[in-house]
């Protein structure tokens, strides 16, 4: 049961990294017009956030997963 155990602890540190973090953005490069010779790009910013109750359920399934792994051993 040490698979348990060892997931557990990464979701523990990916919740905790959601709950520190809580957002993350990234650019997008489109092509707008491709006329022979002439390339026009254009960037885009996307944001996406992550809610906190998403990130305090990873961890509380990771101490779950502690748990049992513990348990088992």
């Amino acid at each position: 049961m040490r698979g348990l155990t060892l997931l557990g602890v990464v979701l523990i540190l990916v919740g905790v990294a959601t709950l520190v973090f809580g957002h993350f953005s990234y650019s997008e490069t489109k092509p707008v017009a491709d006329i022979g010779p002439v390339h026009i790009d254009a960037q885009e910013e996307h944001h996406v956030s992550i809610p906190t109750v998403a990130g305090i359920v990873v961890v509380i399934a990771g101490l779950g997963l502690v748990l049992v792994g513990r348990r088992s051993s």
